[in-house]
């Protein structure tokens, strides 16, 4: 009986030693071959996360050997809180899925840690699709047509959860910047929820990424019914140079500091991510076919046609902004915290 237990552990030893070299053996084409793609969002279809993943599930196929259609899942929840979570959590560690989720994540990591329960020095960024400035846009309606006048009349601002834009740049300006008429209501889901708000006079503003306007919201920018006034941002987007940055309405060098470290994620802006401990020969597969995928004249073509800015950062580089912005000095990070208390 011994030696036949002896004879069983060892052939399951040899199995699981065979079955340990074939996949140290598989390439990274591959596992792709076999595996396939997915990309989790934070947000409901319809704003800006959503266009540019479609756009790369249409076309990155090309540059990644997958057997079927790349498949976009999404799992909104405050502000994308409730996907990264689970995507840091959960999602399987071999290369199979791709986050694009909110800049700001950073941010709300160092700002925010009893909610964000991830660690971002332990994901790795794809690429970035284009850099990402958030944009005041207030309806015609509200009779604010000037940063003073937002300054001083009562303004309410649609926003989704803590870690968005839509709730972290108000929320500062609110405490540290002196707009203090601003009354802040949450719980929207998503880009689409707020420009219907908006239009609908729910809200007078809503502070989000240009790169929604510019493509779901341009009939209103267009026709006057809704205006942007201020955007966030590390410099101005150069298609609104005339519209001023948070950072530069105030007069106070700290709360400068503060508005500038809270914008220093714009630069990721819409980007893919994957979570801890992806095997690093799959990454670099990943990133080869994101930095392809973002040259190919179809893709970009469609990326025109739906009004997508293109404008690429790779992978590497959005890595070191996060490591640079994870340096930021503790009193800088408490006082932006507090601000969004």
């Amino acid at each position: 009986m011994i030696r036949r237990n002896k004879l069983f552990l060892a052939s399951v030893l040899v199995g699981v030693s065979v079955c340990s070299l074939a996949a140290q053996a598989q390439t990274a084409e591959e596992f792709y071959k076999s595996k396939g793609l997915k990309i989790m969002l934070g947000h409901p279809p319809g704003g800006s996360y959503d266009l540019y993943a479609r756009l790369a599930a249409d076309h990155m196929r090309k540059y990644l050997p997958v057997p079927g259609s790349i498949i976009i899942q999404h799992k909104p929840g405050g502000g994308g809180v409730l996907a990264v979570n689970y995507f840091y959590a959960n999602a399987p560690r071999d290369g199979s899925m791709v986050g694009l989720f909110p800049e700001t994540l950073v941010h709300t990591q160092m700002m925010d840690p009893k909610i964000a329960r991830w660690k971002m020095e332990e994901m790795k960024y794809v690429g970035s699709f284009a850099p990402v400035n958030a944009a005041f846009v207030v309806r015609a309606g509200a009779g604010i047509n000037t940063v003073a006048e937002l300054k001083a009349r009562p303004v309410t601002l649609g926003c989704s959860g803590k870690a968005s834009q839509s709730y972290q740049y108000p929320a500062m300006l609110k405490a540290i910047g002196g707009f203090d008429k601003f009354k802040l209501i949450c719980g929207y889901r998503g880009s689409k929820a707020f420009v219907l708000a908006t239009e609908r006079g729910e809200v007078d503003m809503v502070a989000s990424a240009w790169n929604t306007w510019r493509s779901v919201g341009k009939q209103y920018l267009d026709s006057g019914k809704m205006k942007v006034l201020l955007q966030a941002g590390l410099k101005r987007d150069k298609e609104m140079a005339n519209i001023p940055l948070m950072q530069e309405i105030v007069t106070d060098p700290k709360a400068r500091l503060v508005l500038e470290f809270a914008s220093s994620g714009s630069p990721i802006g819409r980007a893919f991510i994957t979570p801890p401990k992806v095997p690093a020969d799959r990454l670099a597969l990943l990133r080869a076919a994101f930095d392809k995928l973002v040259k190919d004249k179809a893709f970009l073509a469609q990326a025109d046609k739906v009004a997508a800015a293109i404008d690429p950062t790779p992978g590497q580089e959005l890595d070191e902004l996060v490591a640079k912005s994870l340096k930021t000095p503790k009193e800088i990070v408490d006082a932006a915290a507090n601000a969004m208390k």
